[in-house]
């Protein structure tokens, strides 16, 4: 059975990530290193948590439960020590994932799955930050994870079947649709929007079409919820850019970032986190501010 849910990483996905596995009956603890942070997504939480009864999603009772089941705390081990799954939700480097491994590693309960969100990054690879690689998978939630109805399961290398399956019921109790599919460089669904953002960034470098227009003939000509640029400025250039190099490393020269985006980002303007992106969201009308 599996009760006890750790999220390490309070960011726009870890706090998201919390919330439905808080809704879906499960004990969440959200840990983060920054009180700030861990305060931030207390307040954003209780937001949606608003949101959700005011449009009928949840019942006062629901919400009550859901918020009693929710923890926020700074240390990490002492979460880990007594948790069922472990969602790591950091930043996608390296560095920082290996780091948050290798910490859970130690402390860990034996039977304890240990569950990366990742856009791209290889559950084989950071399954070796830590010593459990049959119990080492990859959960890839999408931004908002309150709404967005997918969560895609990558088995690594050495995965096994029963952590599949508890990861697939674990998605599914949040109330999630799964698809379970093997590793490869950039998933399925990031290798396809990768290459849609980076061909409209060509396009905007090219003088095709405003990002207004071009967002409008993707979404209305080919039945996206959102266009490209929107969607960037959503998940943020930077982790955008992050993803294009990865995969240009991976496999090959149609992952090529366009010089375009690269300027944004050297240029900070990360999409709304930032307050500009693409579109400028410090005014009352989001306008490219190019």
């Amino acid at each position: 059975m599996m009760n006890s849910l750790v999220v390490v990483g309070s960011g726009v996905m870890g706090r998201g990530i919390a919330y439905v596995g808080a809704v879906g009956g499960f004990t969440v603890t959200l840990v983060d290193v920054n009180e700030t942070s861990l305060k931030n997504a207390e307040a954003e939480l209780n937001t949606i948590f608003e949101k959700a009864i005011l449009r009928g999603k949840l019942s006062n009772v629901k919400e009550q439960e859901a918020k009693a089941n929710l923890s926020y705390v700074t240390d990490l081990q002492k979460a880990a020590s007594s948790a069922d799954v472990i969602i790591e939700a950091v930043p996608e480097k390296a560095e920082i994932k290996r780091q948050v491994f290798e910490s859970i590693e130690q402390c860990a309960p034996a039977h304890c799955i240990f569950a990366t969100n990742t856009s791209t990054m290889s559950p084989t690879e950071i399954s070796s930050y830590a010593k459990r690689p049959a119990q080492t998978i990859a959960m890839h939630f999408f931004n908002p994870v309150h709404k967005m109805p997918l969560v895609e399961i990558i088995r690594g290398l050495e995965t096994s079947d029963e952590t599949a399956k508890a990861i697939e019921t674990l998605a599914e109790q949040m109330g999630k649709e799964t698809v379970v599919i093997n590793e490869f460089p950039g998933f399925v669904t990031s290798r396809i929007n990768a290459l849609v953002g980076n061909e409209a960034f060509y396009m905007l470098q090219e003088g095709l079409g405003t990002p207004k227009e071009i967002d409008k003939a993707i979404k209305l000509g080919l039945n996206y919820p959102m266009g490209p640029f929107e969607l960037a400025d959503l998940v943020g250039l930077d982790a955008r850019l992050n993803n294009l190099k990865y995969l240009h490393e991976k496999l090959g020269e149609k992952y090529r970032p366009a010089p375009l985006l690269e300027q944004y980002v050297k240029a900070g303007r990360l999409g709304r986190k930032s307050g500009k992106g693409i579109y400028d969201y410090t005014e009352k009308e989001e306008l490219i501010g190019k």
